[in-house]
């Protein structure tokens, strides 16, 4: 028996049938563990116009109001993590310990956008000009789309929801088809917690879906997170209609290690950040710029390390790392794999016969040496547990390594002179760095967002500059009647 994932409608399941439908599995067995609904243009209309229909009464709720709804949200979140975690392992693969961490730092967002009412707050000039004040005041826009990816089924959707419904607008989400129960699950949550129905509608399925939120004339923003090629599509094809968009695409993630590093450290980074997750992360590292004459020696480090890791059921706690999310994306990987080696790169650690008992998308943990640019092992997001290593003669031809490639995510340089990593941090073309930090992903009050292919549209995630995409400025200027100021002037106005 399998269960249904329904869309979730003006604050209730829906209750109508789908037209088509899609196989949600459990990645560990491969085993169909659900069917979900897959939405059509009439679903979409129906969502767009229930948020619509709630977004006067919500933009008119007090921020005390909205931040109390938040606070509520929090506290049901962090009492019901694990159970949150257990099901996001269910659908995506990865172990609980990541899952956790996900959600933790999904709790991280949501706690600044429970600053509302400070971060809300406008200018004020007093008699700007005699007898006349300016102020600024932040409005939300309205309806707005949250298309998200199936690698952080919680994480992401609540970068943008709780900024969006802290500045006063309604939401329709559209998670991932692969893995939709971690969305439905926060959204009964937020109407436990007091949101009003409609505020946020969860809206499952594939392009039709999609399309649907970036042609509706009621949306007037689009976040996206996704693969280069569809934010790009999302970006062109939502500003083509009129909307705001911000679109975090894709990622070739460099970490450079310097000569100088401390190269445990380094081993031990590189495989924290290469392949947790099963290198399902935007994040991820999955290439490693050894900066000579450290190359053997690093990846001898990395290799001892990599083969001690443990690939199972996330289910498991003994298990590290746990399998794809489908078999077909196990299968664009493993074709990465093989690839690879028909471009004459060193396969040091071949992860494609791990052996795990029971069904599942499995792929170990794979490492290549002596990987050039011009390889689609280094070229192409792989999006899975494969660790390139590029070797550079100097830090000079390491940064023009990393300022060449079209990505702009994230990066790293591993190295124990601090003129270096100041250097580095200065020169690097990329949005997010870490110095001796694998994974730089910024704390909630910062914002996410890379440079170059990366990002499409100019805010990045979560933090203040979610709280600016969402919201529209206003400027006031008032002056009240002065029978005394009267008369007519043509001329244009000046302060004085």
């Amino acid at each position: 028996m399998t269960g249904r994932i329904s869309h979730w409608i003006d604050g209730k399941p829906w209750g109508g049938v789908a037209e088509r439908t899609g196989e949600v599995f459990d990645p560990a067995t491969g085993e169909v563990r659900a069917h979900v609904d897959f939405a059509g243009t009439a679903q979409v209309e129906e969502a767009v116009a229930a948020a619509a229909r709630a977004f006067p009464a919500w933009r008119d709720t007090s921020l005390a109001a909205r931040s109390r709804v938040l606070f509520a949200f929090r506290e049901l979140l962090t009492a019901r993590k694990d159970e949150l975690a257990k099901i996001i392992t269910s659908e995506h693969g990865k172990v609980e310990s990541d899952a956790a961490g996900e959600i933790a730092r999904a709790i991280e967002n949501v706690e600044y956008a429970c600053g509302a009412p400070q971060l809300l707050k406008g200018g004020y000039s007093e008699n700007a000009s005699r007898g006349v004040d300016v102020y600024s005041i932040a409005q939300p826009l309205g309806v707005v789309g949250v298309i998200s990816p199936f690698n952080f089924p919680a994480m992401v959707p609540l970068w943008f929801v709780p900024n969006a419904l802290a500045c006063g607008n309604t939401v329709v989400l559209k998670p991932s088809e692969k893995d939709p129960s971690a969305s439905v699950f926060i959204a009964e949550l937020f109407a436990e917690a007091g949101l009003p129905a409609g505020v946020l509608n969860v809206l499952h399925g594939d392009k039709v879906a999609v399309d649907g939120l970036l042609e509706h004339p009621a949306v007037k923003a689009i976040s996206f997170v996704g693969s280069t090629p569809i934010a790009r599509y999302v970006y062109e094809t939502g500003t083509a209609h009129g909307k705001r968009v911000q679109a975090l695409g894709g990622a070739k993630n460099h970490m450079v290690v310097l000569p100088d590093a401390d190269l445990d450290l380094a081993a031990d980074a590189a495989v924290s950040a290469g392949f947790g997750s099963a290198g399902e992360r935007c994040m991820a590292v999955s290439v490693v710029v050894a900066v000579e004459p450290v190359a053997d020696e690093l990846v001898a480090k990395v290799t001892e390390r990599m083969t001690r890791l443990k690939v199972g059921d996330g289910r498991d706690p003994a298990s590290e790392m746990g399998p794809l999310v489908t078999a077909a994306h196990r299968d664009r990987v493993r074709s990465y794999v093989e690839a690879g080696l028909a471009e004459g790169a060193s396969l040091v650690v071949d992860g494609r016969d791990v052996a795990v008992d029971g069904g599942g998308f499995w792929l170990g943990p794979t490492l290549f040496d002596h990987v050039t640019p011009e390889m689609s092992v280094y070229r192409d997001e792989i999006f899975g547990p494969v660790l390139s290593v590029v070797r550079a003669r100097t830090y000079d031809e390491a940064l023009e390594l990393v300022n060449a490639n079209a990505y702009g995510n994230g990066t790293a340089i591993f190295t124990n002179d601090g003129r270096a990593a100041r250097r580095f941090q200065n020169e690097v073309e990329v949005g997010m760095v870490g110095l001796n930090v694998p994974i730089p992903v910024p704390v909630g009050y910062y914002s996410f967002g890379g440079w170059k292919d990366s990002l499409f549209g100019d805010s990045h995630a979560y933090g203040p500059e979610g709280f600016h995409f969402f919201t529209r400025r206003k400027v006031v200027t008032s002056r009240w009647p002065d029978p005394s100021q009267g008369g007519v002037n043509l001329g244009f106005p000046r302060n004085s």
